[in-house]
């Protein structure tokens, strides 16, 4: 759902500057192969049908995004990449993880944030550590990521 609402966001601002003069959208939108315009059109289709509400939010969140600073628009999109790299099995798993946390209340959710800067805070080395071992993560294939898992639980093992 979350590559669909990108899809429709990229989609619509493509009609958005398709509609500005001088934009060379159209002329982008031509270049594309046959298949990937029909795709982007029935992205379109199925956006234009979703609730007007949720219509609503997507956009907000496209607007939110773009007026993000440029390297935290990257930041967004490597995560998005990232995402759409999990199996099936781990976006679900992740998601989960999220609703938990969203689900916390509010003097949790503060405690937990402190809890966390507080530790990165003491611990750069850790930090950078950390930042090194998610590349490295997101760099790996599918049969990578599941063979380093088998082998960390074979370490857990007594």
């Amino acid at each position: 759902m979350k590559r669909t609402v990108l899809l429709v966001m990229m989609c619509l601002s493509s009609v958005t500057l398709a509609q500005e003069p001088g934009s060379d959208a159209v002329e982008r939108f031509n270049a594309l192969p046959e298949a990937k315009k029909q795709e982007l059109r029935e992205k379109l289709k199925a956006f234009k049908a979703m609730p007007p509400e949720e219509r609503e939010r997507i956009k907000g969140n496209w607007e939110r995004f773009k007026s993000l600073p440029p390297e935290e628009r990257e930041r967004v999109r490597d995560n998005f990449k990232s995402f759409s790299k999990l199996s099936p099995q781990e976006r679900a798993d992740l998601r989960e993880r999220m609703k938990e946390v969203r689900h916390l209340d509010p003097e949790q959710r503060k405690e937990m944030r402190q809890r966390l800067r507080a530790w990165i805070r003491e611990n750069p080395e850790r930090r950078e550590q950390l930042r090194e071992n998610l590349q490295r993560w997101r760099s790996m294939s599918t049969e990578q990521k599941q063979q380093l898992r088998e082998r960390l639980k074979e370490r857990r093992r007594p």
